[in-house]
């Protein structure tokens, strides 16, 4: 069903641009009621745009209804919405993995790699020694 509407959709969004583009502007018959065209008025005959601008304007109402019925369609029938304990991609690693695996791992007794040395006690730094720059003044 929504298929149908979306191809209905897409025909009638091209019958309203093709109905657009072969209207003219108001701006084209403008410059002929100042002696460059048949017209007596300022905006032209209104022949047949009665047609086109009718027929323009039921295919954007049909439109702007399509397009509110299928985004109420699919915000009820679309994807189901996310929980608040969905992990979307981690939800497999947190269901799989046991608490005890989450803990810090025990360090390795026999180890091919080195432990790093303990950082030595804290002492006091002595003062600088005066040099000899600094006792000429």
């Amino acid at each position: 069903m929504f298929v149908l509407f979306s191809v209905f959709y897409i025909l009638v969004a091209a019958a309203m641009i093709v109905l657009i583009l072969m209207q003219r502007g108001a701006g084209a018959d403008a410059g002929s009621g100042f002696g460059g065209g048949a017209s007596a008025t300022v905006f032209g005959a209104r022949g047949s745009s009665n047609f086109m601008s009718r027929t323009t304007g039921i295919l954007a109402g049909v439109f702007f209804v399509l397009s509110l019925g299928m985004g109420m369609y699919l915000s009820h029938s679309g994807t189901p919405k996310a929980s608040d304990t969905d992990l979307g991609v981690m939800a497999g690693l947190a269901k799989s993995a046991p608490a005890s695996q989450n803990a810090q791992p025990a360090a390795a007794t026999n180890s091919d790699v080195p432990q790093a040395a303990k950082p030595a006690a804290k002492t006091d730094v002595p003062a600088a020694p005066a040099t000899a720059a600094s006792s000429k003044k």
